[in-house]
């Protein structure tokens, strides 16, 4: 995931938490971790693109993952300048 985002978004911030083992008994977790993530990225691709076109372009570049072990993604997108506010 993290190659993939940094190639596709160049990212000053990129942070990805493995949540997995706050989800045991919920749907899709997986006993060996990696189904659910938090991830942030702050990024200048992201500059004049909502939320969702934000999410969006997040999810388009790890399609593959979600369609696999990853069940869920808690995401946080920002520009560079919206996390200096």
């Amino acid at each position: 995931m993290q190659k993939k985002l940094e190639e596709g978004l160049k990212p000053t911030r990129l942070e990805i938490t493995d949540d997995s083992h706050r989800h045991a008994g919920h749907a899709g977790h997986n006993v060996d971790g990696e189904s659910h993530f938090s991830i942030v990225v702050v990024s200048d691709a992201f500059t004049g693109k909502s939320r969702v076109d934000r999410h969006r372009m997040v999810n388009a570049l790890l399609a593959d993952e979600l369609a696999g072990r990853v069940h869920a993604m808690a995401l946080t997108t920002l520009t560079p300048a919206e996390e200096k506010r």
